[in-house]
C-alpha cells in the first residue's frame, strides 16, 4: 500500500512505471487528450487519472495474484505502455473484455475534465487551488476524497466516480498551478491529503510574489523561492498587487502587472507561462494521484476498490420480477438460471460483481436488493414466491426504473413477467434512461392464453398493450421475447448467454423482409456466434460464405447446433465460425425478429461532444445525446485491440461509422473517424453530418474497419441514440444531503435550433416534495432559461436512499418536439464524523450533462444566445481554417 507521504525513491512497483508512461509522445493539465491540438507535447488530466489508476490497478494485481493463472511480473511491463486491455488479459486470460474497467475509469476522466467547463466550478479558486486560496483548496480536495469513499461504501459507484474526479482535478492542480516546483520540490506535499496537517511556509496578504514579465515565457518571475503561493485567475478574486497570475490565454488577469503567470498547464507559452516545468509538475501531479488512488484502495479495501473502478470482465445480474400468483414457473425459471450462474462462475474472473433484485406485482414494487455476495443474492431470491392475484396490468416500468437506478453501466437487465405494464406513461422516461445508463433490458413475457388461474382481465386489453415493452428494449439494445409456461425454463437460458460479453451483428436489411435474405458479417475475431429468430415460423435456412446451409431441424446440423422452443429458435455456431459473409432466409407470418449475437473483446464506447471556448482549457464537452443545432463530435473508444487472430497480425482498425435510422436501417449519413493519439489506445472522433443533427427519431452506430489481415469489420453500439431538441441541465448542492435538510436544484435548459414554446414538469420519489420556480418557457434559437427547484428530504427517510429528481421539457401544442429528459440521482446520508475521511455526497449528474449553472433566485432568460454554462461561447467554425481543439476523452 502506497503512503501519502513515503519517499520518492521508496515508491514501489507503480511509481516504477514513471518514465515509460510519460515518455509517449500523445502523452497538460488540460482537460483532456482531445486538447492537444492547441499543445500536442503536454500531458492531460486525463493521462494523469487514467494512467494513475492503471499503476495501482497493476500494483493490486502484483500484490495479489490470479488464483488460477500465474502471478504477474513487473518485468513484463517494463518498455511498454500501459493498457488496460494489456492488464486484464495479463491477469484474467487472454481476450477479457476490459471494456466496464474503461467506462468506469472514462467516468473518473470525465468528472475531473468537467471541473474546467462547469459554471460552478470552472472560475472558483478553491477547486483549482488558484487566488492563493490553498488551505481553502485542501479542505475541498479531502472533502471530495471523503465523499467518494462514503459514496463507494453505499455503492453508489457513479456517484463516487464523480467526487474521486473532482478531486483528482484540484490535486493536479496543485503541482500545476503553485510554485511548489519552482521552490525546488521533488516530491508530492506530504500533508495535501491529510487535513489534520499544516501546510506551512505560505505567502501572506501583504507578500510581493511576482514581478513583471511582458514576454509568453516568463522563467524568473517568481520573487521568494521558499513561500508556497498560486496564482490569480481572472478578475473574481481580484490580484492585489505584486501577486502572481495564472497567466496565459484566457486569464485577464495577466494583463495587469505584475503582468505575466506562473501555470504550467501545458507545454505551450502561449497557455503556460512556465512551459517549461510543465514536465516536472506532470510528474509529481502523477505520484500525487497515485497516492490518493492507494489512499482510496486502503479505505475501501481490494473488493471495494476493484468494484470503484470495476476492475472485472464480468457483467452484472439484475432481475426484475412479477410476483403474482400466475408467475410460478417465471420465477423458478429466473431461480434457476441465477443459481446455474452463481454456481458455474463462482470464484472465475467472470463471477458476477453485483446483483440486483427488484420484485414487483400491482399495485407496489420493491424494495431493491442489491449484493455483492452470491449467496445473500441467492437467499433472497429464493425467499420471492408468486402469491395473490391482481388484474393486469402491473407496475413493471417502474420496477424497471428502480432497478437502472441501481444497476452499474453497460449491463443487462432481464424483466420476468406475463402482464402489461400499468404504468406505461413512464415508457419515454425509462427509455431516456436506458440510453443515459447504456444498459440493456430484455423482457420474457409469458402470454398464455390457455392460463386459467392466477391472473383475472376486468377489462379486455388492447393487443398493443405490449408496446411500451417493445420501445424500452429497442432504444437498451435488447429484446421482448413471447413465450409460454412450458417453454420458458429453455427461453430462460439466454440470461446466462446474455452475460458473456456479446456484440450484436448488424443485418442488412436489418428487419425481415418477405423474400429477401438478411445479410450478416463474421470476422476472425468472434466466437459463438448465435442466431435468435422468433415468431411464428414456417422455416428457416442459414448459409455460410462457403454455401453451406442449414435449415430449421432440431439438433447438430453442418453448421451449428439447433433449438426450438414454441415460437423462439436459437442456433449456436461451430467454433471457429467461417469468415465472410452469411446470409439468413426467413419465411413466417408477421413480422419475426432475427438477432445475430457473437462473443468478442473487441468492441467499442462512444459518447458525444460540443467544442467550447470560455474557460481557462478550451475543449470538447461531452454529452449523452446530441443537441439539435449544435456542432457536435462523436467520441469513440475501441476496446479489446490487443485481439486479433495470429498473434502477429497488425492491429485491427476501424476507418467510418456509418450512421442508420431506428427500426428501419436506413442509412442516414457515412463519416471517417479520425485517429486521436496512439493507434493502440484506440481513440478516434469524428464529426456528425448535419442532416443527422436536424433528423427526427432514433439512430444507430456501425463501425466499420479491417482486422489486422485485411478483413472487414462491423461492430455495431448495442444502444440507439436519439437528437434531443434542447439541451437540460440539472444539477445538485454542493454539500450535505441529509434527512431533514431542504437543498436547492439548479436547472438550464437552452435552445440552439430555432423557436421552442415548453413545458417543464418535474418528479421525484413519493416520499419526498420538489418544487419548482419554472413551469413554462419560451426561448428563441440561441437563448438559455435559468431556473431553480428545492427539494426537501423527509425526516424519515434512510440514509443511503437513493433519491431520483426528474425534469421533462415537453413542447407544447403549438410547437411540438419530442420530450428531453434531465434525470438527477442522489444519495442521502446521515452525516459522519469529521475525522474520518468519510463525508455526505450529493448529486451524480444529469442525462444530458452534469453542467450546473450558478443558482439564480427567480427564472432568467438569456437573449441573443445561449450563453453561460456549457454552451456559452461555442466555436460555431472554425480558427483559422482549423477547429482549434477536440477535447474532453476517455469514457
Amino acid at each position: 500500500m502506497l503512503p501519502a507521504n513515503v519517499p520518492l525513491s521508496h515508491l514501489g512497483p507503480s511509481a516504477m512505471l514513471l518514465l515509460q508512461l510519460l515518455l509517449p509522445p500523445t502523452s497538460a493539465f488540460f482537460p483532456n487528450i482531445w486538447s492537444r491540438l492547441a499543445a500536442p507535447s503536454s500531458i492531460t488530466h486525463q493521462d494523469l487519472t487514467e494512467e494513475a489508476a492503471l499503476n495501482v490497478t497493476l500494483q493490486l494485481f502484483l500484490e495479489q495474484p490470479p488464483s488460477s493463472r500465474p502471478p504477474l511480473h513487473l518485468k513484463d511491463f517494463l518498455g511498454h505502455t500501459l493498457l488496460a486491455d494489456d492488464l486484464f488479459a495479463a491477469y484474467f486470460g487472454p481476450g477479457s473484455p476490459s471494456r466496464r474497467f474503461r467506462a468506469a475509469l472514462g467516468e473518473v476522466s470525465r468528472a475531473n475534465a468537467a471541473q474546467d467547463f462547469l459554471s460552478t466550478s470552472k472560475d472558483d479558486p478553491d477547486q483549482h487551488f488558484d487566488a492563493e486560496r490553498l488551505g481553502q483548496g485542501r479542505t475541498r480536495l479531502v472533502g471530495a476524497l471523503r465523499e467518494a469513499v462514503v459514496a463507494a461504501r453505499a455503492h453508489d459507484y457513479t456517484l463516487a466516480r464523480q467526487r474521486l474526479g473532482a478531486a483528482l482535478h484540484a490535486l493536479q492542480d496543485f503541482y500545476s498551478h503553485s510554485n511548489w516546483v519552482e521552490i525546488g520540490k521533488k516530491q508530492p506535499h506530504p500533508h495535501l491529503l491529510w487535513p489534520r496537517q499544516e501546510l506551512r511556509n505560505l505567502a501572506q496578504v501583504g507578500d510581493h510574489t511576482c514581478s513583471d514579465c511582458d514576454e509568453l515565457s516568463c522563467p524568473g518571475n517568481l520573487l521568494d523561492s521558499s513561500l508556497l503561493t498560486s496564482g490569480y485567475f481572472g478578475t473574481h478574486p481580484s490580484k492585489p498587487p505584486g501577486k502572481c497570475s495564472h497567466g496565459g490565454h484566457f486569464d485577464r488577469s495577466s494583463s495587469q502587472p505584475p503582468r505575466g503567470g506562473i501555470n504550467k498547464d501545458s507545454t505551450s507559452p502561449g497557455f503556460s507561462p512556465h512551459h517549461m516545468l510543465h514536465l516536472q509538475a506532470a510528474k509529481l501531479a502523477f505520484l500525487a494521484s497515485i497516492q490518493a488512488f492507494s489512499l482510496l484502495r486502503s479505505r475501501l479495501g481490494d473488493r471495494g476498490f476493484s468494484r470503484l473502478l470495476d476492475i472485472t470482465p464480468a457483467s452484472s445480474l439484475s432481475f426484475v420480477l412479477d410476483t403474482t400468483g400466475s408467475m410460478g414457473e417465471e420465477i423458478n425459471a429466473a431461480k434457476i438460471q441465477a443459481r446455474r450462474i452463481v454456481e458455474q462462475r463462482r470464484g472465475s474472473p467472470m463471477e458476477p460483481a453485483h446483483y440486483v433484485l427488484v420484485p414487483f406485482h400491482d399495485p407496489g414494487f420493491g424494495p431493491v436488493f442489491t449484493t455483492s455476495e452470491p449467496d445473500s443474492f441467492w437467499q433472497q431470491l429464493n425467499e420471492i414466491h408468486a402469491l395473490g392475484g391482481g388484474d393486469e396490468p402491473e407496475m413493471c416500468l417502474s420496477a424497471l426504473e428502480l432497478a437502472l437506478l441501481h444497476t452499474p453501466p453497460l449491463s443487462d437487465i432481464f424483466v420476468f413477467t406475463d402482464a402489461s405494464p400499468k404504468d406505461a406513461f413512464l415508457t419515454n422516461r425509462v427509455e431516456s434512461l436506458t440510453r443515459e445508463r447504456r444498459c440493456r433490458v430484455t423482457f420474457l413475457v409469458t402470454e398464455d392464453s390457455l392460463r386459467g388461474q392466477g391472473r383475472a382481465r376486468r377489462e379486455v386489453l388492447s393487443p398493443l398493450r405490449f408496446e411500451p415493452y417493445e420501445v424500452v428494449a429497442l432504444a437498451s439494445g435488447g429484446e421482448v421475447i413471447f413465450t409460454k409456461d412450458q417453454h420458458i425454463h429453455d427461453v430462460a437460458t439466454i440470461v446466462g448467454d446474455s452475460m458473456a460479453d456479446l456484440v450484436t451483428l448488424p443485418l442488412e436489411p436489418p428487419v425481415v423482409v418477405p423474400g429477401r435474405p438478411l445479410v450478416f458479417s463474421v470476422d476472425g475475431l468472434l466466437r459463438r456466434v448465435t442466431v435468435r429468430i422468433h415468431g411464428e415460423v414456417s422455416s428457416f435456412w442459414i448459409r455460410n460464405p462457403e454455401g453451406v446451409s442449414q435449415g430449421q431441424e432440431e439438433g447438430q446440423g453442418p453448421l451449428g447446433h439447433t433449438r426450438h422452443f414454441g415460437q423462439f429458435w436459437m442456433v449456436t455456431m461451430n467454433d471457429p465460425p467461417q469468415t465472410g459473409t452469411w446470409a439468413i432466409q426467413v419465411t413466417a407470418k408477421g413480422r419475426p425478429r432475427v438477432r445475430v449475437q457473437a462473443q468478442t473483446s473487441l468492441d467499442f464506447l462512444f459518447h458525444f461532444g460540443v467544442p467550447m471556448e470560455d474557460g481557462p482549457h478550451p475543449g470538447l464537452y461531452l454529452l449523452t445525446h446530441p443537441v439539435a443545432g449544435l456542432q457536435t463530435q462523436l467520441l469513440v473508444e475501441v476496446t479489446g485491440l490487443g485481439s486479433r487472430g495470429n498473434p502477429g497480425d497488425p492491429l485491427p482498425h476501424f476507418s467510418h461509422v456509418v450512421f442508420r435510422g431506428v427500426p428501419e436501417g436506413a442509412e442516414l449519413g457515412r463519416v471517417p473517424l479520425e485517429p486521436k493519439g496512439p493507434r493502440e489506445r484506440g481513440l478516434l472522433a469524428a464529426s456528425l453530418p448535419p442532416m443527422l443533427l436536424s433528423a427526427a427519431g432514433p439512430f444507430s452506430l456501425e463501425l466499420i474497419g479491417q482486422d489486422g489481415a485485411g478483413r472487414e469489420l462491423h461492430r455495431a453500439a448495442p444502444q440507439s441514440c436519439a437528437v434531443v431538441p434542447v439541451l437540460l441541465e440539472l444539477s445538485g448542492p454542493p454539500g450535505i444531503l441529509a434527512p431533514g435538510s431542504k437543498v436547492p436544484l439548479s436547472l438550464r435548459i437552452a435552445s440552439f435550433s430555432g423557436p421552442q414554446d415548453l413545458d417543464l414538469t418535474t418528479s421525484v420519489n413519493s416520499s419526498f416534495a420538489l418544487t419548482s420556480n419554472l413551469s413554462r418557457v419560451r426561448l428563441e434559437q440561441n437563448e438559455s432559461a435559468w431556473g431553480r427547484l428545492w427539494l426537501e428530504v423527509p425526516d424519515s427517510v434512510a440514509p443511503d436512499s437513493v433519491v431520483m429528481v426528474t425534469v421533462i421539457a415537453t413542447g407544447r401544442e403549438a410547437s411540438p418536439v419530442a420530450s428531453t429528459y434531465a434525470f438527477l440521482q442522489l444519495l442521502v446520508l446521515a452525516p459522519a464524523p469529521q475525522d474520518q475521511l468519510a463525508a455526505p455526497a450529493h448529486s451524480s449528474g444529469s442525462v444530458l450533462t452534469t453542467a450546473s449553472p450558478a443558482f439564480r433566485p427567480s427564472p432568467l432568460v438569456t437573449r441573443g444566445r445561449a450563453g453561460g454554462g456549457l454552451a456559452g461561447n461555442l466555436w460555431w467554425g472554425t480558427v483559422g481554417g482549423v477547429l482549434l481543439l477536440l477535447c474532453l476523452a476517455s469514457w
